[in-house]
């Protein structure tokens, strides 16, 4: 049995004349591909895809955004979807100039014996290290874990929804595993749930719960953001935290996520975490 070869596949390709000449596909789909010079040159952008660059809403939510006449390029109110506009046009949504930066949103799963911040004196590991080999982008953590607290972080250079997610005043929920050297005792279990007097305040948790038979393993709910505030809150009975583990900011969680491996936001997740600005107060 004779041996086929896998010679490239020949198109016949029309050049103007009666006949046909015959081109190898790879060379021909090489020409098909060259992109030409004015799409080279081109920095015009849809309307909707700069919308939902300046952070304000998703891509889908723009298109509505310019269909309801809320978008205007120019002074000129624009309805008319897949528009395009240049890099030098202003857009306006309700009166206010947006521009259209690249927000970068990274959700972390923090491994132990980094630092939460950008750059560190004593040359320690920091969480910006995990990343910057795949990011160009300049992102800040929103809020902290110290240096042993394992768990969900959040990267952005959205500084407006970094002073959202931030804020006390938007109630940020946050879920924690804490392994404690000793067994919590139910006497100790009813304070914290009944809240306790700490140096700087009472605090209160959302939710405590034991979940392991040995009654070492708590899971604990919390939004204060306050400084190390789940170990003070074992401290000042008389235990010490092992493990602290965040398994859950606001809606995020985890899952897909090992320790020390990061993604994107998707974009509803991104479009979820600004509605928070909008209901103040209220637990998210």
């Amino acid at each position: 049995m004779k041996k086929k070869h896998n010679r490239p596949r020949r198109l016949n390709v029309y050049d103007g004349n009666s006949q046909s000449r015959k081109v190898k596909a790879p060379e021909y789909e090489f020409l098909k591909q060259r992109p030409s010079p004015e799409k080279e040159v081109s920095k015009d952008i849809r309307l909707n895809k700069y919308i939902a660059n300046s952070g304000i809403c998703s891509r889908r939510e723009a298109d509505k955004l310019i269909e309801s006449g809320d978008i205007k390029v120019n002074g000129k109110t624009i309805e008319e979807l897949g528009y395009k506009i240049k890099p030098s046009d202003k857009v306006q949504y309700k009166g206010k100039v947006i521009k259209n930066e690249k927000f970068i949103y990274v959700l972390l799963n923090k491994p132990k014996d980094f630092i939460t911040t950008t750059k560190d004196p004593q040359n320690r590991k920091t969480v910006i290290d995990l990343i910057k080999n795949h990011i160009d982008e300049r992102v800040y953590p929103v809020g902290r874990l110290d240096r042993n607290t394992t768990g969900l972080l959040l990267l952005t250079n959205d500084g407006e929804l970094s002073e959202i997610l931030s804020h006390p005043s938007y109630n940020i929920r946050k879920v924690y595993e804490v392994l404690l050297d000793n067994p919590l005792d139910e006497e100790d279990f009813i304070r914290i749930k009944s809240g306790l007097e700490l140096d700087d305040g009472p605090v209160r948790v959302d939710e405590i719960a034991i979940i392991s038979p040995d009654a070492k393993l708590i899971g604990l709910e919390i939004h204060s953001g306050r400084n190390r505030i789940v170990r003070r809150i074992f401290s000042e009975l008389g235990y010490d935290v092992n493990r602290l583990d965040r398994v859950m900011y606001s809606f995020l969680t985890k899952k897909d996520l090992p320790r020390g491996k990061w993604r994107f936001l998707k974009e509803h997740e991104v479009v979820r975490l600004k509605h928070l600005g909008k209901g103040k107060h209220k637990k998210q």
